[in-house]
């Protein structure tokens, strides 16, 4: 067992409800770490950019946004501007990247009339935040109260931070890691082997040894977005790190802008795993789902490059280097360009938005 010896408040109270009661799921023990009330990470702090742990693309660069916007804008049109319709964002951080998405559609004829702005966000802290950055925005808990209207919805870097659980293959079966305790400290451990029907065509593409990773909570969230989408139109465009399938011990965590043991800081750290994109197209069913695009590819198709060599002509000095690096950031196989993916959702009888293939 691998065990994380530091203490939080937040610890304490996991070390007695286990000690208590047993063992918990990676995905109970992540839902407590980001959503308790008092000390959950993204109900107490803005964990995002230089004085949280992480930086979103939004974050290190407006092009991202913009290029995002021209997309979603360029969807509404080929599908005969309906409107009014639902402009909607999965996890929205700052407001910042919706805040990009509406300077760059300012000039689409009748884009910003017939917009609805909504925002799914769980974190008080960032509604807070959102609510001064952004206008008439109205706020869900869920994806489940969306209006029943045509729903154009962006989602960046929110499915990562679902909670997962984690199911070892052990001969014609898999066991489950668990949160458990060793000496008194958490630690990783594995239950007892079980067959489970929704991992059972998983036999087929793994071995003994090899861990799969589900994420229950992803399939109401599309299930939500195909209905609304399906009988009203629009798209969903899903931008976040990860692959076509499941394989492998991806559960993470980030404290400070550096790697963290996942059981080290509870409530104090960012907590995330790989997205199973083809979880995610299978729960959107009917809907159709584009080719998996690197992050890269979609936002060279796009334009990203003549963008940024535009905006490069007013810059000098330390401020084109970090344009530079910005743009190369985000569209470099080596570093956002490849590990970011990109999946859109659209009804069979609508093109793909742009960017995308079907």
């Amino acid at each position: 067992m691998a065990r994380a010896p530091r203490m939080t408040v937040l610890r304490d109270s996991l070390i007695r409800q286990i000690a208590a009661q047993g063992p918990i799921t990676v995905a109970e023990y992540m839902t407590t770490c980001l959503l308790h009330p008092q000390h959950g990470y993204y109900t107490t702090r803005d964990p995002f950019g230089a004085q949280g742990d992480f930086i979103t693309a939004p974050e290190i660069s407006q092009m991202f946004g913009e290029m995002l916007g021209l997309c979603v804008a360029q969807a509404w049109l080929d599908q005969g501007s309906p409107a009014p319709f639902t402009l909607a964002e999965l996890g929205p951080g700052r407001g910042t990247l919706m805040a990009d998405i509406l300077r760059a559609t300012r000039a689409v004829p009748g884009f910003h009339d017939a917009a609805r702005l909504h925002l799914i966000e769980a974190s008080p802290v960032l509604r807070r935040i959102q609510a001064t950055a952004l206008p008439d925005l109205q706020f869900h808990d869920s994806a489940d109260t969306l209006p029943d209207a045509a729903l154009f919805i962006i989602a960046n870097e929110f499915f990562d931070a679902l909670p997962i659980r984690q199911f070892l293959r052990a001969g014609d079966g898999w066991r489950e890691r668990m949160v458990g305790l060793q000496g008194g400290q958490l630690a990783f451990g594995l239950g007892p082997v079980t067959h489970l029907d929704a991992l059972e065509h998983r036999l087929a593409d793994t071995t003994a040894g090899q861990m799969v990773e589900t994420c229950a909570s992803a399939a109401p969230v599309m299930a939500a977005l195909a209905q609304r989408i399906g009988q009203h139109g629009g798209a969903a465009v899903i931008v976040d790190y990860g692959d076509w399938r499941s394989r492998g011990d991806t559960f993470q965590a980030l404290h400070q802008h550096a790697p963290d043991h996942p059981l080290a800081h509870p409530g104090q750290a960012d907590l995330t795993a790989h997205v199973d994109f083809e979880a995610l197209a299978r729960a959107a069913h009917p809907l159709h789902a584009t080719a998996l695009t690197p992050q890269g590819v979609f936002l060279e198709r796009l334009g990203i490059t003549q963008r940024a060599q535009s905006l490069a002509r007013t810059l000098d000095g330390a401020a084109l280097q970090a344009h530079v690096a910005a743009h190369r950031r985000l569209t470099h196989p080596q570093e956002m360009g490849h590990l970011f993916k990109v999946l859109g959702l659209h009804p069979h009888t609508a093109p793909a938005p742009p960017g995308l293939d079907t």
